[in-house]
């Protein structure tokens, strides 16, 4: 799953509703929008202000052992 934040507070996602993908914009945890485009995301957040949620954890693996 891919997750874009900004400093402000916005949060993009991706999500499958009725296998239609669609791009999820949430600020502060509200709901703001499903949205089909980029373009319907940017009236929303200033894209240049998202950056990408990475996982740096390796696949499969749990906590570190003791």
């Amino acid at each position: 799953m891919r997750r874009w934040v900004s400093a402000e507070g916005h949060e993009v996602d991706s999500v499958v509703i009725e296998g239609r993908r669609l791009l999820r914009v949430r600020h502060l945890g509200y709901h703001v929008g499903f949205c089909a485009t980029v373009e319907e995301v940017a009236a929303h957040v200033d894209l240049a202000d998202l950056v990408e949620v990475v996982d740096l954890r390796r696949p499969g693996r749990g906590r570190a052992r003791r």
